[in-house]
């Protein structure tokens, strides 16, 4: 496992002035993890996980914060509110095992949708996955979850079929 890299640590400014703390996410975190998946509505939580569930299993909960840096990359958006700090955001990567192409996942808060953290999440994403020599990134949407497919294509990313899916779109572009 590769060591926590601090250098991904940055201040980033919203649309509307807000700044949020994107770092990469900690095996420490799950607690926040667990309370940010929890926060979200049942509609957000199933366009991410594709699956009902009102918290994260504890197997599921450990692969998404105890990540490597180099094969699973994760990214947070972190706010403080009443003292403490609130994840509003999260983005990851997942390398294949060509080491040439990765998957992607963003989520976002519903109460910040809208805000640009998933734009700052995924434009810092794409550029460290660029800068590790990844080529190609692609994610599977719902089909029904047209605000991700519009936030996709104005990424630039490409959208085709699931041949043996046809509730699932595929989007992908090169880095």
């Amino acid at each position: 496992m590769a060591d926590y890299p601090v250098e991904l640590e940055r201040e980033r400014t919203l649309f509307d002035g807000r700044k949020v703390l994107v770092r990469p996410i900690r095996a420490g975190d799950a607690a926040m993890e667990q309370d940010f998946v929890r926060h979200l509505s049942p509609d957000s939580r199933y366009a991410r996980f594709m699956a009902t569930l009102n918290e994260l299993p504890a197997n599921k909960l450990r692969y998404l914060t105890d990540v490597d840096y180099e094969h699973h990359l994760a990214l947070v958006a972190l706010v403080q509110h009443d003292g403490e700090t609130v994840e509003v955001g999260s983005a990851r990567y997942v390398l294949d095992p060509s080491g040439t192409s990765c998957e992607f996942a963003v989520t976002v808060d519903d109460a910040w949708q809208g805000s640009g953290i998933a734009g700052v999440l995924m434009f810092t994403l794409m550029d460290v996955a660029r800068s590790r020599g990844i080529e190609t990134m692609d994610g599977l949407v719902l089909a029904s979850n047209h605000k991700m497919l519009k936030f996709a294509r104005q990424l630039g990313f490409a959208q085709e079929r699931v041949p043996d899916d046809p509730g699932t779109i595929r989007v992908f572009r090169k880095l």
